[in-house]
């Protein structure tokens, strides 16, 4: 008699994914990452921005990311990780301010003397509480004006909750402003009152590629450029169909991937499951990565507050970043996040090139059309989810479906976090955890 592991076939080849893969396979079973794409890390996944190879989408690492940390820690890349104090920039009413210490915030001509000391209140009291589930029950923007005040949310707060969340903003529960707030107000706090971002030469690249490699050392087999058709229970385990790599067949399945996708794959789901995954709202993202001829400013980050700039934010990550990396050119990152079947998603890359280079002039007179050396526009559907109220109870995706050798591991099950590299690795982590005894 033998007492063979089980084999166990994960489906999506992100970071999740790949953090599973490795948890189990240190739990001794035989596991299979597969992967739609060329490459591993979805969204962490590198590319090219004219002759230069980066991160598709911004990426950075704080200092209170101990899931990621452990990760690189492990990994073997420690060593390699590079810190940095950097500088916040606020861009409303057609004016770039810098609030990167006390004094220039303070100093911030947006708001009153008032109204920013209740947004300090309002940011110290939610970097304090413990207890999030209440907060899921309230809308951010009725938490905001309760605490900040009618003008404060209306000329900060709106604005950047419209940035990131589109007119979706409506909908997130205050838990989302919790989440945000406590991650960076941990970063602070760790970094002795300073804003340190970290970074590793070479972006995601590196991280991606040793991961790789420590998965196969572990012996999970690795197959990209496999299209899964679907996700079916049957009398031998499980049979995962695919295109061009056919019928296989594992024990048990596990999906990493966003909650229309498990829809799709998964038809054996019963009725209720469905309607439950179906309430789970994502957004699509776009983002364009310029590298430019000459810095636009000292922020790393520009937060924008202005209706009339089309991208939600300005990453500038040569700020951080040597700039030997990029010829002497400076990186620029400008995100847009969309809800669903928002048309500009469509859009032409040349006709988003334009669009944002215009804006970028607006913000930075100086800039010139011959600054632009090279650009890339990147898309991902289904990225980030928006906390809506009550979501614990009726939208998060259990682990366990009623098909019982098929198993939900995805970000729609983060609850007290924003979606971001540190939370994807410690759900990984604890969904190893939880699944090991149904894998057996």
């Amino acid at each position: 008699m033998t007492n063979e592991p089980s084999s166990i076939g994960i489906i999506g080849g992100g970071l999740m994914g790949m953090t599973l893969s490795l948890r189990l396979a240190e739990s001794g079973f035989k596991v299979m990452l597969i992967e739609s794409s060329e490459q591993l890390g979805g969204v962490a996944s590198p590319g090219k921005i004219g002759d230069y190879v980066w991160d598709r989408f911004y990426h950075v690492i704080l200092l209170s990311d101990s899931h990621f940390l452990s990760l690189i820690d492990q990994l073997g890349l420690k060593e390699e990780l590079h810190w940095g104090v950097t500088k916040t920039g606020f861009y409303a009413g057609g004016r770039l301010y810098s609030v990167s210490n006390s004094i220039e915030y303070l100093l911030f001509p947006p708001l009153n003397i008032l109204d920013k000391f209740r947004l300090g209140l309002t940011i110290l009291y939610a970097s304090r509480i413990k207890n999030w589930k209440p907060l899921e029950k309230i809308l951010a923007t009725d938490w905001l004006r309760r605490y900040s005040g009618q003008r404060t949310s209306d000329k900060i707060w709106i604005p950047l909750l419209k940035s990131k969340l589109g007119d979706h903003y409506k909908l997130a529960s205050a838990s989302f402003i919790w989440a945000t707030i406590s991650r960076l107000y941990a970063a602070r706090r760790t970094g002795l009152k300073r804003e340190m971002f970290g970074y590793i030469n070479g972006g995601y690249r590196p991280i991606i590629e040793r991961f790789q490699g420590v998965l196969e050392d572990k012996g999970v087999d690795i197959l990209c450029g496999a299209r899964v058709g679907e996700v079916l229970n049957d009398e031998t385990g499980v049979r995962i169909e695919t295109g061009r790599n056919g019928t296989l067949r594992f024990d048990k399945a596990i999906l990493t991937v966003p909650c229309p996708e498990i829809l799709k794959l998964c038809p054996q789901l019963t009725a209720a499951e469905s309607a439950r995954l179906k309430t789970v709202i994502y957004q699509d993202l776009l983002c364009a990565a310029f590298i430019l001829k000459k810095p636009l400013s000292e922020y790393y980050i520009t937060n924008i507050a202005d209706g009339n700039i089309p991208f939600t934010g300005l990453i500038e990550m040569t700020t951080l970043v040597d700039k030997s990396y990029f010829g002497g050119h400076a990186l620029v990152y400008l995100p847009r996040y969309l809800i669903k079947g928002d048309p500009f998603f469509n859009k032409s890359d040349e006709t988003v090139k334009e669009i944002f280079l215009s804006s970028l002039k607006t913000m930075y007179p100086d800039l010139k059309a011959d600054d632009l050396v090279a650009y890339r526009i990147s898309r991902i559907l289904d990225f980030p989810i928006i906390p809506t109220l009550d979501y614990h109870r009726s939208s998060l995706p259990s682990s366990l479906t009623s098909m019982k050798n098929i198993f939900i591991a995805n970000s729609a099950q983060i609850l007290n976090g924003t979606n971001n590299v540190n939370e994807i690795v410690g759900l990984a982590n604890d969904k190893a955890a939880e699944l090991v005894p149904f894998l057996n």
